[in-house]
Parts: structure tokens; sequence; C-alpha cells
């Protein structure tokens, strides 16, 4: 199968038995989305929304979270990975919010990419779920889905991936593919014991044997 209609056939799939697709992450604005992404990294979104409630009501805004040390947000973010880091950035993104960028999160991957902490990956979800941008963001669930249906080939990195994947997808479809290609990773196509037998793609799946 040629691999712009193995595009077609996942997209249709997906658009047909998931039409609405969704960030997991719990958020009320542009600023509180970028907190939760920054703490998503290499964690849970469950374990990240279970700590976002008391941290967003003790710095609801860029300005609050500036103001505050890396020592006084700890406590909020511990139950997360790499808590003290991860603190650290938190304020000193927020700090570079309000000097920089007047309290207003950026929406360009280059701008975003300018706080700390903020990565490519953290950029383009942020792109994509707050601006609606065609900006595929590439974790661990993404990579792995999209070598093992073939929309990707020896990938050896998520830049690879996000190149692969961004040739075929139609540019309004990327936002929602990118929850897409996650939440199938996430619950069905798993890294260990994935689900095959449940699997409606696995037609198109080169890990099924």
């Amino acid at each position: 199968m040629k691999t712009a209609d193995r595009f077609e056939h996942i997209l249709s799939w997906f658009e047909t038995h998931m039409p609405v697709a969704e960030s997991e992450l719990h958020f009320a604005n542009p600023f509180q989305c970028l907190v939760a992404v920054m703490l998503s990294a290499q964690c849970t979104d469950k374990r990240v929304n279970m700590v976002t409630p008391a941290l967003f009501a003790a710095y609801p805004t860029p300005e609050a979270l500036a103001r505050a040390t890396a020592d006084e947000v700890f406590p909020y973010i511990q139950s997360v990975s790499y808590p003290r880091s991860k603190a650290e950035h938190l304020v000193a993104m927020a700090q570079r919010l309000i000097e920089v960028y007047h309290g207003q999160v950026p929406d360009s991957i280059e701008e975003l990419q300018t706080l700390q902490g903020v990565g490519r990956k953290t950029a383009n979800v942020v792109c994509a779920v707050i601006y609606n941008q065609p900006t595929m963001a590439v974790d661990t669930h993404i990579f792995r889905v999209s070598e093992r249906l073939g929309l990707t080939t020896h990938s050896k990195n998520p830049l690879q991936t996000e190149r692969q994947l961004v040739r075929y997808i139609p540019e309004h479809l990327i936002p929602k593919a990118h929850h897409w290609l996650l939440l199938h990773g996430r619950y069905v196509c798993r890294a260990r014991k994935p689900l095959c037998d449940q699997c409606e793609l696995a037609p198109y799946c080169r890990f099924v044997e």
C-alpha cells in the first residue's frame, strides 16, 4: 500500500471512530495550558491533573508565579516527575512571560522555545491545542504508533517523525491527528501488552504478526 493511501485510510478511520479528540490535561486558559504541558513531560496527564488545581489556585496568573520562588512552587508539584527542575523552569518561564511577552503566551514555536523548560514538543502542543495551528507534537506514544502503523519509516527521533507525519496529514487535521495517535497509543497500542485483538487498525499494523 502506498504511504498516501495508508494515511488516508487510517485518518478516515479516526475521523469516523474518534470524531472528538482533545487533550486530557485540565486547564482554563493559555497560561494554565502551558504550565500543565510543561509538567506533563515524562509524567502522566492523570498525575498532572491531580496537582494543578492547587497550583493554579496558588498561582492563577503569570504575575503570581513570577513572584514565587522554586522552593515555594515545589510542594505543589512534588509528586510529578523531576519536580525540582520543573519548579525552577515554571518560575523562570513566568518571569520571561512577564518581562518579554507582557504575560501573554506566545503563539509561535520559536518564541515559545525561548521560555525556560519549553522544548519543541511542548511548544507544538501549545500551538496546536490553544491556537489550533498545524503543529505535530511527537511524544513516545506518537513515535511508537506511527512506526507500528507504517505512517513513518525508520524514524530515529521525534523531529523525523514530525516531518514525516505533517508531510501527509492535511493541515486542518494535524492538531486533531496529534490527539488521535496519542490516545490510540495510550489506551490501545500500548508499549507493553498492546491490545491488538481489540484494534481495528490492525490490518495496517507492522507490529502485528
